[in-house]
């Protein structure tokens, strides 16, 4: 499990990791199904992309086709810039600033090539989202912008 905050995971997303380390043999750190969006994020082990993703694709195509869901897959770092640049891949990323509120709140700007600004945002905000979603769950981060 992650270092950061502390994450709970139901039956479902428990039971979903374990067919998709069956079905890959990659280490799943996390999973979040994301009904809003119909998706599920996979998060695995550093050095997990590769054996999560398969030969062109094909472990995250079939397994798309046995869970009907659309799947993301992002490969965890214990470093907050490391990891928000994975969740982002494979988007040139030019920049992470982390900042800190004097009210505590914690806020990371991203600055993406202007050439992959349409693609880090991803159709109706559904990455920008998946950003947020995923450095509020490991690192706290209250918002992440992208520039």
């Amino acid at each position: 499990m992650p270092e950061g905050p502390r994450v709970r995971l139901t039956a479902k997303e428990m039971g979903l990791i374990a067919l998709f380390e069956t079905m890959t043999g990659a280490v799943v750190e996390d999973c979040v199904v994301d009904d809003k969006n119909d998706r599920i994020i996979f998060v695995v082990k550093k050095g997990h992309m590769g054996l999560a993703i398969g030969k062109k694709g094909r472990k995250v195509k079939l397994l798309e086709k046995l869970m009907r869901k659309k799947l993301e897959v992002v490969e965890y770092s214990e470093d907050v810039r490391e990891f928000l640049a994975n969740a982002l891949k494979p988007v040139r990323i030019q920049g992470i600033r982390l900042t800190e509120r004097p009210d505590g709140r914690k806020i990371a700007v991203v600055s993406v090539d202007p050439k992959d600004k349409a693609r880090a945002i991803g159709k109706n905000g559904r990455n920008a989202e998946k950003l947020r979603l995923l450095a509020r769950r490991y690192f706290g981060i209250d918002n992440v912008m992208i520039l």
